[in-house]
């Protein structure tokens, strides 16, 4: 059989069946000292997708790094079918900062595709998607909630791409969310290219939670089995997630201290109490309800909030999926939950 290509990317060349760490100059700090973009390259040793999986987009998202160095261990490219380039760490100076921000305050998931001459956002954009998004044929991007904020494990993508929506559903959350790409993110990018894009949301910012990490390893397995490059499956499937075509945000109306009444996971009927807004001086006490059916799929973590916050996440299922949804939950609970010894 003859010998697979190399796969070239900047000025490197590697050859079928080994894994290689390139170092993309990025840019340098004001002290003269280099960032580079950091990228694992596992080519395989037959033809196949170019898998591209990255984390910390936003530099205190720190579950999807784990991810990412869980699945380097377990990557072997003399077995592998296409190509896998993993970056654990797209935004190195929020990372350094554990902001969610570029020293300039811009969002980098906002500067896709990018400029060569633009700020620095859109430079480290353009490198990115040049060198490593333009190579891709597939993209799994890892995610956490902001700041206070934990997310339910969940698949966020255009379930109107048929590849995409079959990659969801082999990543195995509880949830898969229908959701619009926003200009300048790097799915927008993505999809742009016609590379098939999912985007993993789960946790919290800067923290590790198990549950999510291992639902996100699992997930990548999954989908590298899907689209056949070789790997073995994460592990087998129990349930089928629940699809939502729309989620909505569900804000406080007064301010006080939040006393909660669910969990992510649980679904929700219309009117149902999700929390209490208090005083703290014990005179006042308003009920936060839902406005609709669903599943609550993020929440914030501070029992405290001022009259407009955002608080609880809804992803939008109807009625009769409640008995579902908690199958669905109880399921991904014993898969994925960390077990006490």
């Amino acid at each position: 059989m003859p010998r697979r290509p190399a796969f070239e990317i900047a000025d490197h060349r590697v050859a079928a069946g080994t894994q290689v760490s390139i170092k993309l100059p990025a840019t340098r700090l004001y002290t003269d000292t280099p960032m580079d973009l950091h990228v694992e390259v596992f080519h395989g040793v037959r033809d196949g997708p170019v898998l591209l999986v990255c984390a910390a987009i936003h530099g205190d998202e720190l579950n999807g790094i784990e991810i990412c160095r869980r699945l380097i261990k377990r990557l072997n490219p003399k077995r592998l079918h296409g190509t896998v380039l993993v970056v654990p760490i797209v935004n190195v100076f929020g990372f350094i900062q554990q902001t969610r921000y570029l020293p300039d305050r811009r969002d980098l998931n906002r500067c896709f595709p990018g400029s060569q001459r633009g700020a620095l956002g859109s430079r480290l954009a353009h490198l990115f998607y040049d060198q490593l998004l333009s190579r891709a044929t597939h993209l799994i991007d890892l995610h956490t909630g902001a700041i206070h904020r934990s997310n339910l494990p969940q698949i966020r993508t255009d379930i109107k791409d048929p590849i995409a929506k079959q990659m969801a559903e082999e990543f195995l959350t509880p949830v898969i969310l229908h959701a619009k790409e926003r200009d300048g993110s790097l799915r927008s990018s993505a999809t742009d290219l016609g590379v098939h894009c999912l985007l993993y949301e789960a946790g919290e910012a800067l923290r590790f939670d198990e549950a999510s990490i291992r639902t996100g390893l699992n997930g990548i397995l999954n989908v590298m089995k899907y689209l056949g490059m070789g790997q073995r499956r994460g592990s087998r499937r129990k349930f089928e997630p629940m699809i939502a075509n729309s989620s909505q945000w569900v804000r406080n109306e007064v301010d006080g201290l939040i006393v909660s009444r669910v969990r992510l996971g649980e679904m929700v009927s219309k009117n149902q109490i999700l929390a209490y807004s208090a005083s703290p001086h014990g005179d006042m006490e308003e009920a936060i309800r839902s406005p609709i059916d669903g599943v609550v799929i993020g929440m914030s973590n501070i029992p405290i909030a001022n009259e407009g916050e955002a608080l609880f996440h809804i992803a939008k299922f109807t009625p009769d999926l409640i008995d579902q949804a908690g199958e669905i939950f109880d399921a991904f609970t014993e898969d994925f939950e960390p077990r006490v010894l």
